[in-house]
């Protein structure tokens, strides 16, 4: 299976989701973050709260952390209500957001991945991302698997 059959899959086969029609760097942000540890069903309809109330990353930092709480509650993990207010007030400090992956880094919350989806999603940048989904799709497209668990997945495209 080439890369373009692959891509032509995913375009055919693609779950529509509220972060995907308008992929902005606040909304896949946000979308990344709730999805950490938790399933697209659960985080859907709390992603589309979460952003009605706070449309913006200003809207986000300028509110109150109770509120933040408030619509993060049911969602698990609380430590990525707060990071992602932490970040959403540093964002809104230094007027715009992160450009690089070593900026992204530099904020609560967001790690390798997280970092790496936002670029490559919002900015359309060539930051390639790898989690347990993507190896299982790559493993069968090339039929190629690790030999043990310590084994780091190796990929070159």
């Amino acid at each position: 299976m080439s890369l373009k059959s692959l891509e032509r899959w995913f375009e055919s086969q693609k779950r529509i989701l509220p972060w995907r029609n308008l992929p902005s760097v606040y909304r896949v942000w946000i979308s990344e973050v709730m999805l950490q540890q938790t399933q697209v069903v659960t985080v859907v309809p709390y992603f589309e709260k979460f952003v009605a109330k706070f449309p913006t990353v200003e809207d986000l930092a300028m509110a109150p952390e109770a509120d933040v709480m408030q619509l993060w509650a049911g969602l698990g993990y609380y430590s990525r209500a707060r990071n992602i207010h932490k970040t959403a007030k540093m964002i809104n400090k230094q007027g715009q957001f992160p450009k690089t992956k070593e900026e992204w880094l530099d904020m609560p919350g967001v790690g390798p991945y997280t970092a790496g989806a936002i670029l490559s999603i919002a900015e359309n940048l060539p930051e390639p991302i790898l989690d347990v989904n993507v190896e299982r799709v790559l493993s069968r497209v090339w039929c190629v698997k690790r030999e043990n668990e310590d084994q780091k997945f190796k990929v070159r495209l």
